[in-house]
């Protein structure tokens, strides 16, 4: 008898887990798009980045936490740290898919504006003598450059870390590592102490 492909995909790949991470993806991106366009913290990324964290944890934490509960049979600490994943790793790429494109298309001027504040910090520096020898003290490399040569290498590194390509790149690696850890650290707590209570 065949499957349909319907059941085999909400009953296989979309498994609570999963779900779990999607929606809670989904509502980070929500919580983020409020900020925009209430105007909450237009100068800072710091509460989105802090809910952000706390996103991963809650999605790998409520997936694992629903899954085990599901489950009829005992289950090996390897099978759980998967379970965790398949709950984070949707999450981290939604989320990563969403910074890129909020970057490049939603929010483009929060980067025009933090580097044109970074290159007048920049161009302040290196026309301040007492700086710029602090600078190439602390630069080996910039000791026997130009100032115009300083101040156009400075310049260059900040428009490219400023880049809706770097910071979605920075950030699902950064992610990655992240769910990673709290898949783990998670399980072992969930194992360790929580479940070993509840079936006690």
């Amino acid at each position: 008898m065949e499957i349909p492909f319907r059941d085999i995909f909400f009953t296989r790949i979309m498994k609570t887990t999963v779900k779990t991470g999607i929606i809670a993806a989904a509502s980070w991106i929500l919580l983020k798009l409020s900020f925009f366009y209430l105007g909450l913290f237009p100068e800072t990324i710091a509460p989105a980045v802090l809910l952000n964290i706390l996103g991963l944890l809650l999605a790998i934490s409520i997936g694992l936490f629903v899954q085990k509960r599901k489950d009829t049979e005992e289950t090996s600490a390897m099978h759980d740290i998967k379970n965790a994943l398949s709950a984070g790793f949707p999450y981290v790429l939604l989320v990563c898919i969403f910074i890129y494109l909020y970057y490049a298309k939603i929010n483009p001027s929060y980067y025009a504006n933090q580097v044109a504040k970074k290159e007048i910090a920049i161009e302040k520096m290196v026309n301040d003598p007492k700086a710029l020898e602090v600078f190439k003290a602390s630069q080996p490399d910039a000791e026997v450059m130009t100032k115009e040569a300083i101040e156009a290498k400075l310049k260059d590194s900040n428009r490219k870390g400023a880049s809706p390509g770097f910071t979605a790149t920075l950030s699902i690696l950064s992610m990655l590592l992240l769910a990673t850890i709290y898949s783990i650290l998670v399980t072992i707590i969930y194992r360790k102490i929580l479940f070993k209570r509840i079936k006690a």
